[in-house]
């Protein structure tokens, strides 16, 4: 008999430092996974990322085992690390709070180009400074 799909989960968690309290025990609690398991799995996976909140989406099936996908990082994350500074501008078109380069735009999109649904890498690039722009970083060449 096939596995039947019970439902899925969609969070974010630090790579590498993931444990069975919230987001995680929360969302595959009410399926009866085992906590540990998932947990244990995605820190070995995602250690290289120690720390950095990284999207992951759980496949939870009839028999309680389950299969998960994680995604890159959020591109404001990556914009943040880049740019070297804790949190984005509160009023972004006139509080500028750090700067990044188009070659440090073209690694974010490089590394986000499998989840940005965009054609090509010059329309990912405007799409990431999209985001920096309104988090009040500027894009300097």
């Amino acid at each position: 008999m096939a596995k039947q799909v019970v439902g899925q989960a969609k969070f974010q968690v630090p790579g590498g430092k993931a444990t069975p309290a919230p987001p995680v025990g929360t969302s595959l609690g009410k399926f009866g996974v085992n906590l540990g398991q998932f947990v244990q799995q995605f820190n070995d996976k995602t250690r290289e990322y120690n720390g950095t909140p990284i999207p992951v989406v759980v496949t939870v099936y009839n028999d309680r085992t389950f299969e998960f996908v994680t995604k890159s990082p959020p591109a404001a994350n990556l914009l943040m690390q880049a740019a070297g500074i804790a949190k984005g501008a509160g009023v972004p078109n006139r509080d500028k709070v750090g700067k990044v380069t188009r070659a440090q735009i073209d690694d974010i999109c490089e590394k986000k180009k499998d989840d940005l649904n965009a054609r090509d890498l010059e329309h990912a690039r405007r799409m990431i400074e999209g985001t920096a722009r309104s988090m009040g970083i500027e894009v300097v060449d």
